[in-house]
């Protein structure tokens, strides 16, 4: 009985051991143990730029949140397209993540040949932020509205010219978009790049632009140049005193400069909500806001089905504007 009880013993021993080796043996909890490893944050645009320095400044925060480092990667190439790619290849552990721009939502719309769909390959996290541009124009141009301007642009078609940052960006879709809903004709002139727009203006190569107010107010206040309205939906408490496009003339005009972020559509939900969750935190703190501000955008934080849903609208937007106005692009 005794060597009976012994074995026993033994025997249980064993067992609880084993029990233990299991345990221990047993993977983590991904989505608890979320992040316990650096996340790479793709900015696909060139260190500087809008898109990279927004990623930094919600970088910095997150990584201070999560005591983990989130590096901020400038994959830059082909309009972003480059950086998108990647973090819809990327490991779908929720590791790579990438902030991208409305421009984005163009390109998906012109560029059958993407490597990618924006729709179908990703899923967003956030819009991050929403910033409107400025209508304005070279002091030469004797008007003092959109009505006027539009009214001019029709009483001299072909006269004017607007700048933008590239065939195919946003301020060249913004252009556009007011000539077909205004009925007019204003040239576009592509630049390389928006930094290019502004001097362009100065010297009259072009007379009317849509650009960041944050980079028209110094020659605005100067009085080198001339700001009708805003392209946002309602007023800005950035500078109250300019109506929208929409109110000012041309109903319905809206132009929305978004930067947003998102991640392959294989991460697991529960992986993109606490994503979500840490970077809508992000966006509330007052360092932060007050960061975006300085370059005019507001934090917007919506949630990945509200963001993916806002995603699709713009595509089609732009698909719709492309096929009515009868855009040529490549």
């Amino acid at each position: 009985m005794q060597v009976l009880s012994t074995s026993l013993r033994m025997g249980v021993v064993a067992l609880c051991v084993g029990a233990s080796a299991i345990a221990s043996a047993a993977p983590a909890d991904p989505v608890k143990d979320y992040p316990n490893k650096p996340v790479r944050f793709i900015a696909p645009f060139a260190p500087g730029a809008g898109t990279d320095t927004t990623a930094r400044a919600i970088a910095q925060k997150l990584s201070d949140m999560w005591g983990q480092q989130v590096i901020v990667d400038n994959r830059t190439g082909a309009a972003g397209a480059i950086g998108v790619d990647i973090t819809a290849k990327a490991q779908p552990d929720g590791y790579t993540i990438c902030l991208i721009s409305a421009s984005h939502s163009v390109n998906s719309a012109t560029n059958p040949n993407l490597p990618y769909d924006l729709t179908r390959d990703l899923q967003g996290i956030t819009q991050a932020t929403s910033l409107f541009y400025a209508v304005y124009h070279h002091p030469t141009v004797p008007v003092k509205s959109i009505k006027e301007l539009i009214a001019y642009a029709k009483a001299n078609p072909g006269k004017l010219n607007f700048g933008s940052s590239g065939t195919g960006s946003l301020q060249h879709f913004a252009g556009e978009m007011f000539n077909h809903m205004a009925g007019i004709r204003i040239v576009h002139v592509p630049y390389k790049g928006s930094a290019a727009v502004i001097p362009a203006m100065l010297a009259n190569e072009v007379q009317v632009g849509f650009g960041t107010l944050f980079g028209v107010r110094p020659h605005m206040e100067a009085k080198r140049l001339n700001v009708l309205a805003i392209t946002a939906a309602k007023r800005s408490p950035a500078a109250p005193e300019l109506p929208t496009v929409s109110e000012a003339g041309l109903a319905g005009y809206v132009v929305d400069q978004w930067y947003g972020i998102i991640t392959s559509v294989k991460v697991p939900k529960p992986i993109v909500q606490k994503l979500h969750a840490a970077i809508a935190e992000v966006l509330k703190s007052p360092d932060v806001v007050k960061r975006f501000a300085a370059d005019g955008s507001t934090p917007v934080g919506t949630k990945p089905e509200e963001f993916d849903k806002h995603i699709r609208s713009e595509i089609a937007k732009w698909q719709k504007l492309v096929k009515d106005a009868g855009l040529k692009l490549h």
